[in-house]
């Protein structure tokens, strides 16, 4: 009898592995796992990104292309330590002498690079953003990785084409500054408005504020005639390097009163011919005067930031009606004393940079709102999340326990509703989706859905069993699982606008984890189910 149940046994399981849907679940299966690689051991630090015009940038080393988090550069030593965590890292990069070298070997090739010159209270940084390496291709989002999430408006409607340019100048100037993991979308609510989101992984409110908030138009000007503005056409190069930029040694720093610093910086950049020859055109006309044994054109060149005068720069004699491409630029920064004076002179210089670098915005952006998450409380919300998933299961898995009370149903029953999963995060490992929280529920949701759909299939496939209208009722089960897909489809496109595009995560794994499920998963079980109950 063992023997003969035996038979019967594989010959039914040889029946369900050959049937097409079944087969079909499989290969989806497989590519969702080969897409999401999970590699839990794997360990080390990996480059997130490299900012541009840096120590690490100037030796060769690129920022990651958008191949997956696995896909990051490993950073194996640095000199002669070894760099297996973070804290291996930090170590390491706090004992490099600004004016040295230092030798970062990675998985793919070796490098070296310049130890830049630092500020005050400023420590060595070479350029690179560092992180953990990652467990799998599954991008985590801004609620899990920590950092700040910024909803911008423009104050006044844009075309979609302004609307283009605005991202790039805003992506452009966010990587220029030195900030990573940047997403930045396009977004409207339920009443059309325009917004702007902007996810930056890894930062706080304050090094991202001022770098969103400000629409950086910027122009220098002689006798009231603009002779270049800030961008790639007009400025080709800007130094950003310790041997042509900081804190100006001519000007040094000096106290204006009992109660205030000021501290000069200046930096050189290089002209495009055309903006070159607007300088000549403007200073043929002007006349030579003596200063201080000093011989300047009588007008200055005046540097202005979003319509404010912040600076004016005598113009030498010998440059008149020349066109100079390489010129210097200089201002100051004030503060209660000297070294937040040099700090603030710091920060303003870099700002000016990265603007005359990316150009200004078309439009004026406000603030409507800001939210920072640091990692570590990221990191409780996906522990959080993963055991209320665990949970979620474990309860569906006893109510199904208790209403079926075999295994031919509840086995393939739970089997499916991690299938369903897999398939989820195997798509958004292909598209890049980031994962936050509301991605999360998402999926929670997704597995209350097929657990619906689920019962309707096995209801109806039990009271078909052994009847002759097995199909009939197969395909009514399905009928219904297809209707309540089409609502709950439904049900999900408000929510992809809804919030200026907030909830987009939530809407995005409903709907595929739904229509993997309704597609390819639930046709599967009610085929291995007509299988397990056949006479």
């Amino acid at each position: 009898m063992l023997i003969i149940l035996t038979v019967a046994t594989m010959s039914k399981l040889g029946k369900i592995f050959r049937s097409w849907r079944v087969l079909l679940l499989l290969f989806f299966l497989v590519c969702a796992i080969i897409a999401i690689r999970p590699s839990p051991g794997n360990d080390g630090v990996v480059i997130r990104s490299v900012l541009d015009n840096s120590s690490a940038a100037l030796a060769g080393i690129q920022s990651p292309k958008p191949s997956g988090p696995l896909g990051y550069e490993h950073i194996t030593s640095i000199d002669d330590s070894e760099i297996e965590t973070l804290e291996d890292y930090v170590r390491a990069t706090e004992s490099l002498q600004p004016g040295n070298t230092v030798r970062i070997v990675t998985d793919t090739a070796a490098y070296v690079l310049d130890v830049p010159n630092i500020g005050i209270n400023e420590t060595v940084n070479l350029g690179l953003k560092v992180a953990p390496a990652a467990t799998s291709n599954l991008r985590k989002g801004l609620d899990i990785a920590g950092g700040s999430r910024v909803l911008l408006k423009p104050q006044e409607e844009v075309t979609d084409q302004d609307m283009i340019i605005i991202i790039e100048s805003l992506t452009q100037r966010l990587n220029v500054y030195g900030l990573s993991d940047v997403v930045i979308r396009d977004a409207t609510d339920l009443s059309g408005a325009q917004f702007i989101s902007i996810e930056i992984a890894g930062v706080t409110e304050d090094e991202v504020r001022d770098v969103v908030a400000r629409q950086g138009k910027f122009e220098a000007k002689i006798s009231n005639d603009t002779v270049f503005v800030g961008g790639n056409k007009d400025v080709s190069y800007v130094c950003r390097t310790a041997e042509c930029s900081g804190l100006d040694p001519q000007r040094g720093c000096g106290q204006i009163d009992s109660e205030t610093w000021s501290c000069g910086f200046f930096f050189s950049i290089s002209l495009s011919p055309e903006a070159a020859q607007r300088q000549a055109e403007a200073t043929k006309k002007l006349s030579v005067v003596a200063e201080g044994g000093q011989r300047y054109l009588d007008h200055p060149l005046e540097l202005y930031l979003d319509d404010k005068l912040v600076d004016t720069l005598n113009i030498a004699a010998d440059l008149k009606g020349q066109a100079a491409t390489s010129i210097q630029i200089s201002g100051a920064g004030a503060g209660r004393t000297q070294q937040e004076a040099a700090q603030d002179a710091l920060d303003g210089m870099k700002r000016l940079q990265t603007i005359l670098i990316t150009g200004s915005l078309p439009v004026k952006l406000s603030i409507e709102k800001m939210d920072t998450i640091s990692p570590l409380l990221g990191e409780q919300f996906l522990r959080n999340i993963v055991l209320v998933g665990f949970i979620s299961l474990a309860a569906i898995g006893l109510v199904v326990v208790l209403r079926y009370r075999t295994p031919k149903v509840v086995v393939p029953m739970m089997l499916m509703l991690v299938a369903e999963v897999i398939l989820t995060l195997g798509f958004a490992a292909v598209v890049g989706w980031n994962l936050d929280i509301a991605s999360m529920a998402g999926i929670i949701i997704t597995i209350g859905t097929a657990v619906d759909h689920l019962i309707v299939i096995t209801d109806e496939t039990l009271r078909g069993a052994g009847s002759d209208d097995w199909n009939k009722k197969m395909k009514f089960a399905m009928f219904i699982v297809f209707g309540a897909y089409a609502t709950d489809f439904a049900g999900m496109i408000p929510l992809w606008f809804a919030g200026a595009g907030l909830l987009k995560g939530f809407a995005f794994t409903s709907i595929v984890g739904i229509s993997f499920g309704v597609i390819i998963a639930r046709p599967a079980y009610a085929a291995i189910l007509k299988l397990l109950y056949e006479e």
